[in-house]
């Protein structure tokens, strides 16, 4: 489900039975409207039509209820990665640049999700379940990156955890400013894909990958 144009202004009955979820729907809701800063918890209990004191039956406050939707983010994150990734196939190359495209697929399609995720400012130390659900999105990429390194000379290869940061860091820097599904996305003269594909590939070539995945035996 998107929440990248949620039109619902709110509040929504509370009439199925699961608390938990309203209260995820309703953060959904006003993240995609005010930001993750611009809401309380009382009001996400109002959007969910029930009490200010009912979402302590299930999140200690505002910031666990924030993790729980960073953590369901991060979850749909990796699964869409790693779909994209299909484990490097045909080629690691071309399936390196379908990752990228995932990447800001998401951010574009799920910025309620995206913002909660990267925005929120929620410790993922204080969250071992949030920690995990990041780690694994990460681990999609480190492990995409690994695969790239792996055809590269043996003598020039960067440290794995470096090359993935550094991708990491180029993809969000990306999708944060160029690619968002909201209005804070900025005009660019080219594609948000077609600036991540020319920058991954700058960066590729800068290492010398280009030169030895192309090398003929």
């Amino acid at each position: 489900m998107s929440w990248s144009n949620h039109g619902d202004k709110g509040p929504r009955g509370y009439h199925h039975g699961n608390l938990k979820e309203a209260l995820i729907r309703a953060a959904l809701a006003l993240i995609a409207e005010k930001g993750p800063g611009g809401f309380t918890f009382a009001e996400a209990a109002r959007w969910a039509g029930v009490s200010p004191a009912a979402p302590y039956r299930h999140f200690r406050d505002r910031d666990e209820l924030l993790a729980d939707v960073a953590r369901r983010g991060f979850e749909l994150f990796e699964a869409a990665l790693a779909k994209s990734w299909d484990d490097g196939r045909p080629d690691p190359l071309v399936a390196f640049d379908r990752l990228g495209k995932a990447y800001l697929a998401f951010a574009r399609g799920e910025p309620a999700y995206y913002s909660a995720m990267f925005e929120a400012g929620v410790s993922h130390e204080a969250d071992p379940n949030l920690r995990q659900a990041s780690e694994r999105a990460f681990g999609v990429l480190r492990g995409a990156t690994e695969k790239l390194i792996s055809v590269m000379p043996e003598k020039g290869r960067p440290p794995a955890l470096m090359m993935s940061l550094h991708i990491w860091a180029l993809s969000h820097g990306v999708a944060s400013l160029f690619g968002r599904g909201d209005a804070a996305r900025r005009s660019l003269p080219i594609s948000p894909e077609e600036l991540l594909e020319a920058g991954v590939l700058v960066y590729l070539q800068g290492l010398g990958f280009l030169d030895s995945a192309t090398k003929k035996p």
